[in-house]
């Protein structure tokens, strides 16, 4: 019978060819199994039972890391047993005896808050880039945050986009995500017009629809694709200037555009298929914003009848 570590490359590979995993995701993976299996001493999967899962959740939950020597937290903790979860899955399609994958709890974590910006705030960080004049890159920069509040789209999903990508004469096209699954978003007209010029600007033949632009050496202006981390900085120096004092990241624009659907009474399940979440619970990090509606509906019925 095949120990651990064999069976780990195996699902490996299955991620990568039957599930169209990312590298990043696969890497990870690789990560969070390969220490379950040095923990365990790489035994084989009939081995692995709920006395030595609670065994490595208590090491887990001492392990000490980093330069601080920090304990791992409890989110970090769940990633561990979310991959073996996952492995333990596919021991059970292989009908590899081992531990369900059921008996796995993951720790319970506090819910996550999310920042995003008011409509004052977005207004004013969607304004800075023109105040740079009406050049090819205040037009970018601003055609790039048009489109990642109105789409809603991951950063590294935006980075990648080409130009015959996107259909100007629709409202709307395909984008393909996380896990390779695909996706419709909807352009603002304000995004769909902030693009259509910028466009109309450039000179060179880049099929990227955003490029960096940065002055080459010998004088000529780069057409490589920009960054995400270039995405990032350029948001960053933006929310400075526009005085929004949050610490502001695209992601945050993806917030703000979940955020905007929900308080104007979008439906969760829509919200969850247009940010291509695979599983609810990660679209109802937003749910507790909307819960400030909550206390308008509270100050306006409650304790009428009291004089």
């Amino acid at each position: 019978m095949k120990h651990l570590d064999q069976l780990i490359t195996d699902f490996l590979e299955y991620l990568e060819i039957e599930r169209g995993r990312s590298t990043r995701t696969i890497r990870n993976y690789d990560f969070y199994l390969r220490r379950f299996s040095e923990f365990a001493k790489n035994p084989v999967p009939k081995d692995v039972t709920r006395d030595k899962i609670h065994e490595y959740r208590l090491w887990l939950n001492r392990l000490e890391s980093g330069h601080q020597r920090e304990q791992l937290s409890k989110s970090t903790q769940n990633y561990h047993l979310i991959a073996l979860r996952s492995f333990l899955k596919y021991l059970a399609r292989q009908a590899i005896e081992s531990l369900p994958s059921e008996q796995i709890e993951l720790a319970k974590t506090a819910m996550r808050t999310v920042e995003f910006l008011e409509i004052d705030e977005l207004d004013r960080l969607l304004a800075v880039p023109m105040k740079h004049g009406v050049g090819l890159i205040p037009l970018r920069d601003k055609a790039i945050l048009e489109l990642l509040f109105s789409t809603g789209l991951r950063v590294s999903e935006l980075s990648t986009l080409k130009i015959d990508s996107i259909n100007l004469k629709r409202d709307e096209f395909t984008i393909r995500g996380k896990g390779e699954k695909t996706r419709l978003v909807f352009l603002s007209s304000t995004a769909k017009e902030t693009v259509k010029e910028y466009l109309s600007k450039r000179r060179d033949t880049s099929p990227s629809l955003f490029v960096s632009h940065d002055r080459a050496k010998k004088g000529r202006q780069s057409s490589d694709p920009i960054t995400p981390r270039s995405i990032q900085r350029m948001v960053e120096r933006y929310s400075l200037e526009a005085g929004i004092t949050k610490h502001i990241t695209p992601h945050t624009l993806r917030h703000t555009f979940a955020t905007d659907l929900l308080l104007n009474g979008a439906d969760i399940r829509s919200v969850q298929s247009m940010l291509g979440h695979s599983s609810i619970t990660t679209t109802q990090i937003y749910t507790h914003i909307t819960n400030n509606q909550m206390k308008d509906v509270y100050k306006k019925f409650h304790g009428k009848n009291q004089n």
